[in-house]
C-alpha cells in the first residue's frame, strides 16, 4: 500500500480514538463541577454522591485519554515530519502551551481534588474542580488554535522554505479558530451530558436507584438542551466562514458541482455520482442553503467546477476537489445526530415537567443507546471538517502527499498501524469493563466500616470503585 495513504488512516484512527475520550472529558468535569456546587449551595447528601460517582467515569476516561494522546503525538512525529519541518514554529507553539499550561493545569488540580476530599476547605476544593474543567476547556483551545492554522493560515512569513510565525495575534484570533472552539466545546458537553443521561436511563429502567439518577439525568437534560441550540448556532457560524474561507468544503458539503441559483436550496440528501460529477434524486429545502451561507433567503453559491477551474489558474494543474461523498454525507450525520440530541433533551424536560419522566419507559430505552450519539456525530463533523480541506494538509500552502516522511516506508507505517491498532483494541476493552463494572455497581452505600464508605477517593477507594 501507498505511504501516504497508510499515514493518513493511521492518523485518522489516532486521531478518532483519541476524540473519543477529550470530550467526554470536558463534559463530565462540567457536569461534576455543577454537582459539587449544587452540594455546597443546597447540603442535599444525594449531589455529594452524585458528584463522587460520576467522578470515577470521569477519572477512568482522562486516565485513557492520556496514553491515547502520547501515542497520537508518536506516529505524528513519526509519519508527518516534512509538514513538521515546515510549520512547526507555528503549530508546536500552541500545543506546547496547551501542555505546559492547560493540561498541567487539569492534571495538578485533578491531583488536589482527588486527595482533598476532607482535607482542603470545603471552597477551595470545590474550586479545584472547577479549575479541572475550566483546564480541559482551555485545552481544547490551544489545540483548536493549532488545527485551525491548518484550515486558515495567518500570522506567518515564509521564510528559508518554512512557515515561522510572525504574529502570535493572528494566530489566537483566527477566524477559523473562534467558530470551531464553541462548536467543539458544545459538542463537549453533550457527550458528557448524555453518557449521564443514557446511565441514568438505564438505572431508571432497572429500578435502581431512582431519585439518584432522576436528579442525575435533569441536570444533563438542561446542559444538553443548553449544548443542543449552541451546537445548531456555532455550527451556522461555520458554515458563514467556509463560504469566504473555504469555498470548495462547502461546496463539497452540499454535493454542489455547479453554480447554484439564488436563492440556494439545501440538499437534504442526494445521490453523488463522482465519476460524473452530478448530483441526482436531489431532495432540497428551498432558500436554506443562502441563509446557512450568508445569513439571508438570498445568495448563490458557486459549484466545485468553477472553484476547480479558479484554484487551477491560482496553484497550478491538480485535483482540488475533496473526497465529495465523504464530505457531504458527514455532514448530514453531524447535523442530524445534532438535531436528536436537541430534541431528545427537550423531551426529556418537558417530561420531566410534567412529572412523567420516570414512567416513559419508550423514552427511556431511547436514551441508552443516544449515549453513542454525540461520539458519532463528533466523529463525523472531524471527518467532514479535514477530509473537506484535502487535497491541502495546511490549505493553500502544503498539500498532504508532500507532507509525509520521506525515510519512512510504507512497511514501517504498516507495522505501527497494527501496533497501536492493537493497543487501542485494549483500551478500549478495559475502558468498556470498568465502566460496565461501575455502572452494575451503582451509587450504593457501603458498610460503615468499609474504609471507602465515606469516601472513595480514600485509599483504596479508587480500587473498590472498579473491582
Amino acid at each position: 500500500m501507498d505511504a501516504v495513504l497508510l499515514a493518513r488512516i493511521q492518523f485518522a484512527s489516532t486521531t478518532l480514538f483519541h476524540f473519543i475520550f477529550v470530550p467526554l472529558s470536558i463534559g463530565l468535569a462540567l457536569l461534576i463541577a455543577i454537582m459539587q456546587t449544587m452540594y455546597v449551595i443546597k447540603r442535599d447528601e444525594v449531589y455529594l454522591k452524585m458528584t463522587k460517582f460520576w467522578s470515577v467515569f470521569f477519572l477512568i476516561n482522562f486516565a485513557v485519554g492520556v496514553v491515547t494522546g502520547i501515542i497520537q503525538e508518536f506516529q505524528f512525529g513519526m509519519n508527518w515530519s516534512t509538514y513538521s519541518r515546515f510549520v512547526g514554529d507555528i503549530f508546536g507553539a500552541p500545543l506546547a502551551v496547551e501542555a505546559l499550561l492547560a493540561f498541567f493545569m487539569e492534571s495538578t488540580f485533578i491531583g488536589l481534588w482527588v486527595f482533598g476530599w476532607n482535607r482542603l476547605p470545603e471552597k477551595i476544593h470545590l474550586a479545584c474542580i472547577w479549575l479541572v474543567s475550566i483546564g480541559t476547556i482551555a485545552s481544547a483551545f490551544w489545540i483548536l488554535a493549532a488545527n485551525s492554522f491548518m484550515h486558515n493560515p495567518v500570522g506567518f512569513i515564509i521564510q528559508n522554505g518554512r512557515a515561522e510565525m510572525n504574529d502570535i495575534i493572528a494566530l489566537l484570533t483566527n477566524e477559523k479558530l473562534w467558530v470551531a472552539f464553541p462548536h467543539t466545546v458544545f459538542g463537549s458537553f453533550a457527550t458528557g451530558a448524555f453518557f449521564i443521561i443514557g446511565v441514568s436511563a438505564w438505572n431508571m429502567l432497572k429500578k435502581r436507584d431512582v431519585d439518584f439518577f432522576k436528579k442525575s439525568m435533569n441536570i444533563s437534560l438542561v446542559l444538553g438542551l443548553i449544548s443542543g441550540l449552541g451546537l445548531a448556532f456555532s455550527g451556522h457560524s461555520q458554515a458563514t466562514y467556509l463560504m469566504h474561507a473555504q469555498p470548495m468544503k462547502m461546496a463539497a458539503a452540499e454535493g454542489l458541482w455547479e453554480d447554484s441559483g439564488d436563492p440556494a436550496a439545501w440538499t437534504l440528501i442526494a445521490n453523488i455520482d463522482v465519476e460524473n460529477k452530478e448530483s441526482t434524486s436531489r431532495v432540497e429545502i428551498p432558500y436554506l442553503l443562502s441563509y446557512l451561507a450568508f445569513s439571508e433567503f438570498k445568495g448563490k453559491v458557486e459549484g466545485m467546477n468553477t472553484l476547480q477551474a479558479r484554484y487551477e489558474e491560482q496553484f497550478g494543474e491538480g485535483n482540488y476537489m475533496p473526497p465529495v461523498k465523504t464530505t457531504f454525507w458527514s455532514f448530514r450525520i453531524m447535523a442530524g445526530t445534532g438535531g436528536v440530541l436537541l430534541l431528545l433533551s427537550l423531551t426529556g424536560l418537558y417530561l420531566s415537567y410534567r412529572k412523567k419522566l420516570v414512567f416513559s419507559t419508550k423514552y427511556l430505552k431511547w436514551l441508552v443507546p443516544a449515549i453513542f450519539l454525540p461520539f458519532i456525530g463528533n466523529s463525523f463533523g472531524w471527518i467532514m471538517s479535514e477530509i473537506g480541506r484535502q487535497p491541502w494538509v495546511v490549505n493553500g500552502l502544503m498539500k498532504t502527499e508532500d507532507a509525509v516522511s520521506p525515510n519512512v516506508s510504507a512497511g514501517q507505517i504498516l507495522f505501527s498501524l497494527i501496533s497501536f491498532s492493537t493497543i487501542y483494541t485494549l483500551l478500549a476493552i478495559a475502558m468498556v469493563y470498568l465502566f460496565i463494572r461501575v455502572i452494575k455497581q451503582g451509587p450504593h452505600e457501603k458498610r460503615k466500616d468499609d474504609v471507602s464508605a465515606s469516601d472513595p477517593f480514600e485509599t483504596g477507594g479508587m480500587e473498590h470503585a472498579v473491582k
